[in-house]
């Protein structure tokens, strides 16, 4: 072995959201923990990077919490107190348009019990994410980064994985995660297959500031063509994620601001008064993706890897952040009982802990696209009657609620606030 080869427990390949968040839930479980990723780090911080934001559940923000990376956020995160779910068609100049006469309405002035206090959610840009994370990460010791190489190989076949950097440079580890988004090299290396399909959609994402608060509520509104989100930024800040064809979402994303605040308003409404669009616009197809496993031998995925799902219910990284918990809490008691970090018996739970509740994640998102992305008028009336009963019912109201905040079900040490 030279010099340059590295040994680490874990090896992480990608230092995104999911990424860094995987290695500080790892860290905290007593790992030492490598995160490898192709981009300087300092790139991803830009502002013109990624202009997305994220919906963090509640139960998501308790992590966060207990691994410090909350308090590095500070004024960077805002409360989702309510969520306000409509059908309707854009404004069409003759009063015509908007919301139907059916509402679906969440409050978190309704949670009982551990929940009880609790918003349903954070607003948070993904810039600021980054900058917490990497600023808590660059804080550990027994968290190495590594930025601006690409790896070149991965080797599962000996008794410890290895990584191979385009400098030269050798990482081994008896575990390496894939964290590396949808085209996973390390998912392709070990030649885990993935199977999908497009929407023939497009998200638009943008920010825009406007006149009034927006008190911390967050609107769904269903129009033909896909959900058009509006959700509370802190201040007097929305971020937009703005289901379109595809000739319409590329058009939109460079379209004149006139044009763009036009169109926008007929969507948007005024209630939250004049609308002023603020920095860049980005467009990307819509698309879901499920793998064949999460697992091979010395490799475990996490987040985009192992799933990707349409940003309907805002789930995304939220999906990637119960990965990340539910492998800490694997790899924590595997190292506490003096086993190898990759024994196939801890991988498999952590498999079969994830890979059902994304499962059931990815088939409802899947159901909602189909059911909302319509213009049919009986379909309209029965989702709208749905809508409607469910929001009679405050059980259900609030079991939704908690479902979507991830207060449901066997939940890993780190997503009740307690370190693993």
């Amino acid at each position: 072995m030279s010099k340059s080869d590295l040994i680490f427990d874990v090896i992480i390949s990608g230092g995104g959201l999911v990424g860094l968040t995987t290695a500080l839930a790892l860290q905290s479980a007593g790992l030492d923990v490598c995160v490898v990723d192709a981009l300087p780090f300092e790139t991803q911080l830009a502002s013109a990077f990624d202009g997305r934001s994220s919906a963090i559940a509640f139960a998501n923000m308790r992590m966060l919490r207990a691994l410090g990376v909350a308090d590095r956020l500070g004024d960077n995160k805002g409360p989702i107190n309510q969520i306000l779910v409509s059908d309707g068609r854009p404004h069409d100049g003759l009063r015509h348009g908007g919301p139907g006469p059916f509402l679906l309405h969440f409050d978190a002035d309704e949670f009982t019990g551990p929940e009880a206090g609790e918003p349903l959610g954070w607003m948070v840009e993904n810039r600021h994410m980054r900058m917490a994370l990497l600023d808590e990460a660059r804080s550990r010791d027994h968290l190495t980064l590594i930025d601006t190489v690409r790896t070149q190989a991965f080797d599962f076949t000996g008794v410890m994985a290895k990584a191979i950097l385009d400098n030269g440079q050798v990482l081994s580890a008896p575990l390496i995660v894939g964290a590396e988004g949808r085209n996973s090299p390390a998912r392709k290396a070990a030649g885990i297959r993935t199977h999908g399909w497009g929407y023939n959609q497009w998200g638009v994402v943008a920010t825009v500031a406007h006149e009034q608060p927006h008190q911390g509520i967050a609107h769904e509104y269903f129009l033909p063509h896909g959900p058009f989100a509006i959700l509370p930024l802190p201040g007097n800040r929305a971020s937009l994620v703005w289901t379109e064809t595809p000739a319409a979402a590329k058009y939109l994303k460079t379209a004149p601001d006139d044009f763009f605040a036009a169109e926008l308003e007929r969507r948007f409404g005024t209630f939250l008064g004049e609308l002023t669009p603020a920095g860049p616009r980005w467009a990307y197809p819509l698309t879901l993706m499920v793998v064949g496993k999460y697992i091979a031998p010395r490799l475990a995925l996490v987040g985009d890897a192992a799933h990707g799902m349409h940003p309907i219910a805002g789930q995304g990284f939220n999906a990637g952040i119960r990965d990340a918990a539910a492998l800490a809490d694997v790899l924590a008691q595997t190292l506490r009982a003096g086993l190898d970090i990759a024994d196939p018996i801890a991988l498999e739970r952590y498999q079969q802990w994830r890979r059902f509740d994304n499962t059931s994640l990815l088939a409802a998102t899947e159901g909602f696209v189909r059911l909302f992305s319509n213009d049919l008028t009986p379909i309209r009336l029965l989702r709208g009657l749905g809508m409607a009963a469910v929001d009679k019912i405050g059980p259900a109201r609030r079991f939704f609620a908690r479902e979507a905040g991830g207060g449901v079900g066997t939940l890993p040490n780190l997503l009740q606030g307690e370190l693993p």
